[in-house]
């Protein structure tokens, strides 16, 4: 029967078909996707504030100096008739003129008493030289470092000269008299603001900056001549502290119209709602607003200061609309400076834009330094007309009839329009204009509820609009507002807090100081308020207590500790996570905090959050008990007690699935090592002799010859490619922190020579790094040697160890943390590393105190600057020095270790590596530096530094830290309001998984249709590549065109269609484990992949076979027990065949033993495992825990799995030849339901069908195959295939399986047990027979057989001729 090749591979299918596409994978969970896994675990980069004033200003003194010589008109003015007479309101001709002159001086001083009420005033009405200098100097003198503004109004006088003069008089009256204004400058002094009513003002403004420039030029050639004049004097202040606002252009004169005031300057910064009214009524537009006249304004009801009166609601909105206009126009940092700085500055600006406005109209340009961008066509002013115009229609019926006065609809509508920013607008867009408006608002009782709730939903945008807020001046008001007992407004503040504290954690001591942690204290307390609200109050308080003794103190007395306690076991996880990290941080270093929480046996309540499902509590549970233990207050016999409790309840999670919660962990363990440092030591001698002194049979010598996968020598053969989560994080983190921070030591100097065989020694620089680091020789403990001590201490298992206490806790403790050493999650190894190693030097150098180093050798330099040793690390951009895996280990060249100065070569011969090793330098040379070097100034003695504690206490808190606490708050920074991408249905993310779910419909539709119509042969080669390493375990992507092939430590990646290699990794497993199994997870959606070897570990990777560089997800020790030497024989050993198909089982698949086996649950999460242990154990991918151990009952190994979600069902495949059945629902005991013992030998696969009335399907080495139907003891059905079957696969939709033989075939068989194919020869010119058979697999849908042999081939069969 022809087969129709395009059903297999057309792209397009008919849009019939499409209509009724299948929706399942949508209702798919998918593993491994949460933000721990996909994010660095490390807080976000603070960003730089620059919103706290480093120098807020006060003008303390104000010099009015008046010169207006009043009757008298001064020559080089002509003045119009009429003219603008008015000074300060009053008509000087109106009263005698020196009358006039002092009122007009008392009515400028109580204008400017209205902005600055506190500051000294002097008035100096038309003054001589000598009473300016003396007024100026005693202002300065009593001002000392704060403003002095210095008011200059020249009507009555000449225009300024081009000089830089401008006039006084003698005492006579009978001189106009020229004051330099160079000397005003010295008089006056800095921080100074200077106001110029006077025409041609703008002059004054050049010279004051010509002077400025003079005199630094001339303090510049003082500073380089000594004799030079001015060297001798005190330095005079630089001028660029000082602010000018003139009232004019060089080249303007005032205005003289005689509707306006003739100080009309002065009248716009001291008195602007009454000059901006007057304007408004002077303008054409005003005749639209009847009945209001001049006279009308003078009688607005109320006060400036009383927001709820017309004057006054028109002053707030006047100072809401300048500052809007400012914070818009002007460059962050200038506005700051002139509108946040000081109260005085702030209202003349704000009052400078209003000037600008109205004088603009008359011709006149008001000048300033600095200078400010034009403002006087900014659309805010429309608002203000608008205002202006509704206030003022309202006024004829006040004011005549006494009717009621309509508030403004100004703030509301300003607030609408913030609102249709944040509900409307794109992501990356201008600020919106009306943030300092919501600012004002919060003033007001009536809108601060929206505007809070606003300003929560703007702040939550991001990091950049909390910044923004914060330089709008955001922060004295929110904090201001903790002091309202208004229920409603809870909610709202903590949201914000939380969101100004993720960003700027520097907000807690403004807090304490005010009392606002009290606020947060009795929201978290408070059982009413929401889950979320009492979160972020937990945030909060955590962040109160952070590193801040004063906060740690204010909240233990506000009883924190209790409150926290009581909502350890609240149903919100989040809410269980923060409240676990405050506790955490309350007791960190401040020891009161820690005997309180004893009180409470808090830390009895946090361990029952070390089993919680969610991995972040359980890793906050395990910081909190971790800082618990980790005081260093006095010791006494009780705390020590409580010390090992937390210490042996910490150690249980020492297989926790959850690499974040084990790096915790160590985290955790290394303050009890140092609390407990002398302890630790006697102990780590103690290992340190039994490992020395116990001969283990290298591994590497143990193996038969058969088992060494031979060298890679091919010239075809590519290099590894670097994996990031190993290589290149390793190197970089061991070049910075261990670089000469852990120096290593030469432990075997009087002991005698310790032989190192080559099996310990790691294969390649990134093999040692699973283990210890690219760069051994940092280490005392090379990993070889700790994993030696983790393997021959004595003892069985982990799990016998905790809770016995046969052996002193601090042995314990030791082996938990050889345990995490070999953990197969780098940073995790990493940590524990640091810190065996830091207490094995501690150790080593107290056991020799005598022994003085030679000074010659010591390489002086603080950990943060690396010598020449750290220079070579960081050559590459953070991959491992030379002899790397990349490099030598796929040649056969012995790479030769680098010899430093001061060091002697190596004196054995150097080891020529198998399988691409590395030159086990790390013991060769005697080592002379020191560890914990304190940089250029430190001791020339190392027993100086290891006596001393501080240092090394130091060195282990220091370095030891997790982001975790970092990082959960970054959740705080991050907008919570905003939907996720993913359910974004316009988002990039959303759209690509649509799209694979169109082809994953695609592939299963296709698929079903050619194996429905029956596979008749299956033996045309469709691709065949030489793979880098013997094939051991092959797994088909289910939907794409991509194969992983794993050989013994690595994983190479092809894509089938084009034969092209697409990736090749290294998997990390230590050199004497293997690969034993692989899963695709989420194979519908995001591929992770999954690698189980035969020590019990499970790696998860990401971003292969895509041109990134693949990365770790995650790791962990699936199965604790595991010792991956064992290798169970059938049990019919008098079979001779089935001894010698176990052999060469050993040999394809490197080593003996079932190794680890594995499989995958999409639809649930779990993860089901097994190999060489006596259980199943299952692992809930979302909690990232394991939820049940089922005995398989039996006394000998796991060598197959197969679940069924749908009925809870898992059946296994044993080495004795027994298939077992179990119920995951019962009890351990009743489990088991079935067993069935046809098999007399090895089960080499047992597969359960996954419908309704699945059968299993099992095989056995002899080749028998057997169908059971669940209820039923015996087989309903049996086949006889080849004898000798090292590899099967069974084919889950077509009822195809294939063996594959020792014997170089591959037979493949359909249900009825005829054969339909038998495969000897490769496809080619030559048609090769094929090697052994060391792996096979069918593709899940489609149907492709995938076939790995022991000469390197990886070839693919398929069902059809391909359109080639």
């Amino acid at each position: 029967m022809k087969m129709d090749s395009e059903l297999l591979h057309s792209p397009a299918v008919c849009l019939a078909e499409e209509e009724e596409a299948d929706t399942s994978d949508w209702n798919l969970p998918l593993a491994f996707m949460k933000k721990r896994h996909s994010e660095k675990i490390e807080g976000s980069k603070a960003l730089a504030q620059s919103w706290r004033m480093k120098d807020r200003m006060k003008t303390v003194s104000v010099a009015l100096v008046l010169c207006l010589n009043v009757g008298v008109d001064p020559p080089d003015v002509v003045k119009t008739s009429p003219c603008a007479r008015l000074e300060c309101w009053i008509d000087p001709l109106s009263m005698s003129p020196q009358k006039a002159l002092e009122t007009i001086g008392a009515n400028l001083q109580k204008q400017y008493e209205n902005w600055q009420p506190r500051a000294r005033y002097k008035q100096s009405l038309d003054p001589t030289v000598d009473e300016v200098k003396k007024l100026c100097t005693s202002l300065r003198r009593n001002a000392k470092e704060e403003r002095v503004l210095f008011h200059y109004n020249g009507h009555g006088v000449p225009r300024p000269t081009v000089n830089g003069e401008i006039w006084v008089f003698n005492k006579n009256y009978t001189q106009y008299i020229p004051l330099s204004v160079y000397d005003l400058q010295t008089w006056m002094g800095s921080p100074s603001i200077f106001v110029y009513d006077c025409s041609n003002a703008g002059i004054i403004v050049k010279s004051f900056k010509q002077f400025a420039l003079q005199r630094e030029q001339e303090l510049e050639v003082a500073a380089i001549n000594p004799n030079h004049p001015l060297a001798q004097m005190p330095l005079p202040p630089s001028m660029k502290n000082c602010i000018q606002l003139a009232a004019c252009e060089a080249s303007e004169l005032l205005p003289m119209n005689p509707d306006l005031p003739a100080d009309l300057f002065t009248s716009c910064l001291t008195t602007p709602i009454k000059i901006a009214l007057r304007w408004f009524c002077m303008q054409k537009s005003a005749k639209l607003v009847p009945g209001v006249t001049l006279d009308l304004i003078e009688k607005i009801p109320g006060r400036l200061n009383d927001r709820r009166t017309p004057l006054g609601e028109l002053n707030w909105i006047f100072t809401a609309i300048t500052d809007t206009i400012a914070w818009n126009v002007l460059p962050r940092d200038l506005f700051q400076k002139l509108f946040r700085q000081d109260l005085l500055v702030a209202s003349l600006f704000r009052n400078f834009l209003l000037a600008e406005r109205i004088m603009r109209s008359y011709n006149c340009t008001p000048v300033s330094s600095p200078r400010l961008p034009p403002t006087y066509m900014h659309a805010m002013w429309q608002a203000w007309d608008l205002a202006v115009d509704i206030c003022l229609s309202q006024l004829p019926t006040i004011i005549e009839e006494g009717t009621a006065f309509r508030h403004s609809p100004f703030f509301a509508e300003q607030l609408t329009a913030f609102q249709v920013w944040l509900t409307m607008g794109v992501e990356n867009r201008n600020p919106p204009e009306q943030l300092p408006i919501v600012l004002q608002v919060l003033l007001s009782q009536v809108h601060r509820l929206r505007a809070l709730d606003l300003l929560g939903r703007f702040l939550d945008l991001g990091p950049w609009a909390v910044s923004l807020a914060l330089s709008v001046g955001i922060f004295p008001y929110v904090l201001k507002l903790l002091q309202s007992s208004a229920r409603e407004l809870r909610p709202l503040l903590v949201f914000i807090w939380a969101k100004i504290l993720a960003v700027d954690s520097s907000c807690q001591a403004d807090l304490v100081k005010d009392n606002g942690h009290k606020y947060f204290l009795s929201v978290l307390a408070d059982p009413y308020m929401p889950a979320e609200h009492r979160t972020m109050a937990v945030f909060i308080l955590a962040v109160i207590v952070n590193s801040y003794t004063t906060g740690q103190e204010a909240c233990l007395q506000g009883n924190l500790i209790a409150i926290c306690l009581e909502q350890l076991s609240d149903p919100h996880p989040l809410l269980r996570q923060w409240v676990a990290i405050c506790l955490g941080r309350i007791w960190q270093n401040f020891d009161s905090a820690r005997w309180c929480g004893v009180r409470d046996s808090a830390h009895e309540k946090l361990y029952s959050l070390l089993s919680d499902p969610i991995p972040e509590v359980r890793c906050a549970a395990v910081f909190a008990l971790g800082t618990f233990v980790g005081n260093s207050a006095e010791r006494t016999d009780h705390s020590t007690t409580i010390d090992h409790n937390v210490a042996m309840m910490l150690a249980q999670l020492i297989n926790d699935g959850s690499p974040v919660v084990r790096k915790e962990l160590v985290v955790a363990l290394s303050h009890l090592v140092v609390q407990y440092e002398g302890n630790f030591c006697t102990v780590a001698l103690q290992f340190m002799e039994e490992e020395k002194n116990y001969p283990v049979p290298s591994t590497a010598n143990t193996l038969e010859p058969c088992n060494l996968t031979p060298v890679r020598d091919s010239p075809a053969i590519p290099r590894l490619r670097s994996v990031n989560s190993y290589t290149n994080i390793r190197a970089a983190t061991t070049s910075r922190n261990l670089n000469k921070s852990l120096q290593n030591l030469n432990l075997n100097e009087e002991g005698g020579p310790v032989t190192f065989s080559p099996g310990n020694l790691s294969t390649s620089s990134s093999a040692s790094s699973t283990l210890g680091s690219p760069d051994n020789d940092e280490y005392i403990l090379s990993f070889e040697t700790i994993d030696k001590m983790r393997r021959v201490s004595s003892y069985s298992s982990l799990n016998s160890l905790i809770g016995v206490s046969f052996n002193s806790v601090y042995t314990q403790i030791w082996r938990v943390l050889l345990h995490l050493a070999a953990d197969p999650f780098p940073e995790v190894s990493d940590l524990a590393m640091k810190v065996l190693n830091s207490i094995a030097y501690k150790a080593t150098m107290n056991a020799r105190p005598q022994r003085i180093l030679d000074s010659g050798s010591l390489t002086q330099s603080a950990p943060a600057s690396p010598t020449s040793k750290g220079a070579h690390i960081h050559q590459a951009g953070g991959s491992p020095p030379m002899p790397s895996a990349s490099s030598s280990s796929l040649t056969n060249e012995v790479p030769k270790p680098p010899t430093r100065g001061g060091e002697q070569p190596p004196t054995r011969p150097p080891y020529t590596p198998t399988l691409g090793g590395q030159a086990p330098h790390s013991h060769q040379f005697p080592r002379t530096r020191k560890m914990f070097d304190k940089g250029p100034s430190g001791s020339e003695q190392a027993g100086d530094d290891a006596d001393d504690p501080g240092g090394h206490k130091a060195y282990m808190n220091a370095n030891l830290s997790t982001g975790l606490c970092d990082w959960s708050a970054k959740y705080f920074a991050q907008p919570v309001m905003k939907i996720p991408e993913e359910h974004d249905v316009e988002s990039q993310v959303r759209k690509e998984r649509e799209w694979r779910f169109l082809r994953n419909a695609r592939v299963r539709k296709q698929s079903q249709r050619i194996t429905q119509r029956g596979v008749t042969r299956l033996d045309d080669q469709i691709f065949i590549n030489r793979n880098p390493g013997v094939p051991s375990v092959v797994k088909f992507h289910p939907f794409n065109p991509c194969i992983a092939v794993a050989d013994k430590d690595s994983i190479c990646f092809w894509d089938w269609e084009k034969a092209e290699r697409l990736d090749y990794f290294y998997n990390g497993n230590p050199r004497y484990t293997r690969i034993t199994a692989m899963e695709y997870l989420n194979g519908h959606d995001y591929s992770l992949l999954l690698t189980a070897t035969d020590d019990g570990a499970l790696r998860i990777w990401k971003n292969f076979a895509d041109q990134r560089n693949p990365e770790m997800v995650t790791a962990w020790q699936g199965l604790s027990d595991m010792l991956p030497t064992t290798r169970g024989q059938p049990s019919s050993s008098a079979h001779s065949l089935a001894r010698r198909v176990s052999i060469c089982l050993d040999r394809s698949k490197g080593q003996g033993g079932a190794g680890m086996v594995v499989d995958w649950e999409q639809e649930t999460g779990l993860l089901m495992t097994s190999g060489d242990v006596r259980v199943i154990r299952i692992w809930d991918t979302e909690r990232e825990m394991k939820v049940q151990d089922i005995p398989t009952g039996a006394d000998s190994c796991v060598t197959c799995l197969s679940c069924d979600s749908q009925r809870s069902l898992i059946a296994a495949g044993l080495g004795d030849g027994s298939v077992r059945l179990y119920d995951r629902r019962m009890g351990a005991n009743e489990c088991r339901v079935m067993t069935y013992r046809e098999h007399s030998s090895w089960v080499v696969k047992a597969h359960l069908q996954k419908q309704t009335d699945g059968k299993i399907i099992s095989v056995s080495v002899d080749g028998d195959v057997r169908f059971f139907e669940l209820r039923s003891p015996d087989s309903v059905n049996v086949l006889q295939t080849v004898k000798g079957l090292t590899a099967l696969d069974i084919h889950p939709q077509a009822n195809l399986f294939a063996c594959g033989s020792m014997n170089q075939f591959i037979a493949v068989y359909n249900s009825n047990g005829d054969v339909i194919s038998n495969i000897k020869y490769y496809d080619g010119f030559m048609g090769q027979r094929i090697g052994a058979i060391s792996c096979l697999a069918f593709h899940p849908y489609w149907p492709h057989l995938a076939v790995g042999s022991n000469d390197y081939y990886m070839s693919i069969y398929s069902a059809e001729k391909r359109l080639r």
